[in-house]
């Protein structure tokens, strides 16, 4: 099986499959804000959510319903502010993710990968990264929405967590996105081999 990577391209292509995988994960899963609510621990992300009151019907009381979901819609979304953070962090995922395939492939494949096709590829990186460190910046300033402020004790506030804290999928996504960011596309220059010249 021939390839189009030197071996840089072959570090490279491992470095971003490894950095899409966990933008990807963090940006997936609801660990990205923690608190507690009604004695019972709550985590949001920026479409989905862990635990959650509902009105219990039987006993006549809000009860907190211990599992995780998306919202039901995208206007749910807490705050206008997550809900571009969604967008944003979901496209420069799916940029990462989109790169990292192209290089996996070029592994196989001869010819896939020039030196020209890499240094988009890192182009591409780069705004992927762009994309999800623009959405963990925009995160915070969701946390004076009104579900937040009820998980954090009424204490948060834009920049401010209050009694909550940041979870590991926030740094998980921001730390995949600031590698894509500033190695994957300085090795993707490197990555592809140089055309033979043909003299035709």
């Amino acid at each position: 099986m021939a390839s189009s990577l030197t071996c840089t391209g072959a570090i490279w292509a491992l470095l971003s499959m490894l950095c899409a995988g966990a933008s990807c994960v963090g940006f997936f899963m609801p660990y990205w804000l923690l608190g507690t609510q009604m004695d019972k621990p709550v985590s949001f992300g920026t479409f989905r959510r862990c635990s959650y009151p509902v009105r219990d019907e039987e006993r006549q009381a809000t009860v907190m319903l211990e599992q995780c979901g998306r919202y039901a819609s995208f206007q749910g979304i807490p705050s206008l502010e997550w809900r571009i953070c969604t967008v944003v962090t979901g496209v420069g995922c799916g940029l990462l993710l989109l790169v990292a395939l192209t290089a996996l492939m070029g592994c196989c494949v001869s010819d896939l990968i020039s030196r020209t096709i890499g240094r988009v590829a890192g182009g591409i990186q780069f705004v992927g990264g762009l994309l999800i460190g623009s959405g963990c910046a925009l995160y915070p300033l969701g946390w004076d929405s009104e579900e937040v402020r009820q998980t954090c004790n009424n204490s948060s506030d834009q920049f401010q967590l209050g009694s909550c804290h940041i979870g590991w999928a926030y740094y998980c996504t921001g730390a995949g996105a600031a590698v894509a960011m500033l190695l994957c596309t300085w090795l993707a220059c490197f990555a592809g081999k140089k055309q033979k010249q043909y003299p035709y």
